[in-house]
């Protein structure tokens, strides 16, 4: 049905020609448009109904009561259900802070919870299916684990600003919400979502489109390929600062992969982006001083890199 309408539109309506770089870049771009926007949607309700099920207030006090190791595979787990953002990067991790959660712990959960979410495992299984969705998830828990149980071998409590530590927040009654309430927000979500991220979808779609199209395969081969050693290193460097997320990034994957590009170089591009994202480090610079930044950051970015050169070796390109 999804095929069927691209080609009404590139084919009958545009009068373009199939074979053309336009004319697979316009396709590309209608197909791929739908079929995001309708997987998220369906996907999106139905973690926001899970979600309604473990609040801010609630997951504080769940990891309140966890210890390293156990405590960070509880952490990450819990940032794939749980809302996280870079504007809630102080509140949570003031938060969790407050209610005692490690500091080790707390970095476990907001690793993972930008970078294995919801948005980027609906478009990845859409994109490449099951089986990359599950890689990308279990490599980000991994990831979000060890870097979690790193940061708090390391003893850096020091380098969080001294005021985070004198915050009182209180505890929050949390009420129970009836089904209809919980449709009802999950609707609401939803649309928030996707008012959100419909731009970078668009944006990355398009970008993917005219990589599609027009970027030719034997080039991506060549310098980003898996014959080349620096490939995910070089990946990664150009997706820590890049302003975007996941719904915006993985059509631009999508789309490197197709021409070539090894699946742990896509992989590890795509974590950095997610998880590294420049924008995040400067919110949480108000709570973290520059030293823990320098240290997250210099952590997660071998984590990533590992990842990358594992999965080219594991996964034929």
């Amino acid at each position: 049905m999804l095929n069927w309408f691209a080609d009404l539109v590139s084919w009958k309506l545009f009068h373009l020609t199939a074979g053309t770089r336009l004319g697979e870049a316009v396709h590309f771009f209608v197909y791929d448009t739908l079929k995001i926007f309708i997987m998220l949607s369906l996907i999106i309700f139905v973690v926001a109904i899970i979600r309604s099920f473990f609040p801010p207030e609630k997951t504080r006090k769940i990891l309140s009561y966890r210890r390293q190791y156990f405590g960070n595979i509880v952490a990450a787990l819990l940032g794939i259900v749980t809302p996280f953002c870079s504007c809630s990067a102080i509140p949570v991790f003031i938060g969790f802070i407050e209610a005692g959660v490690p500091l080790g712990v707390t970095f476990s959960f907001l690793i993972s919870s930008p970078m294995v979410n919801e948005v980027a495992l609906v478009m990845l299984f859409g994109m490449f299916g099951v089986k990359v969705a599950a890689i990308y998830m279990v490599t980000g828990l991994l990831v979000a684990i060890v870097g979690g149980l790193v940061i708090g071998k390391l003893g850096l409590e020091h380098l969080v600003e001294g005021y985070v530590y004198e915050v009182k927040m209180g505890d929050v009654e949390v009420p129970e919400l009836t089904w209809n309430q919980r449709i009802r927000d999950a609707y609401r979500y939803v649309l928030q979502i996707l008012r959100k991220v419909w731009p970078y979808v668009l944006a990355g779609i398009a970008i993917g489109g005219f990589i599609h199209g027009y970027v030719p395969q034997d080039s991506l081969v060549k310098y980003a390929g898996r014959q080349n050693p620096f490939a995910v290193p070089i990946a990664v460097a150009f997706g820590v600062p890049l302003y975007s997320n996941a719904a915006g990034t993985v059509p631009i994957v999508a789309a490197l992969r197709e021409k070539g590009m090894a699946m742990g170089t896509v992989l590890a591009f795509m974590m950095a982006v997610t998880a590294l994202s420049l924008p995040e480090m400067i919110i949480l610079r108000n709570v973290l001083k520059p030293k823990l930044i320098g240290v997250f950051v210099g952590i997660m970015t071998v984590a990533i890199i590992l990842v990358g050169y594992i999965f080219n070796w594991i996964i034929p390109i």
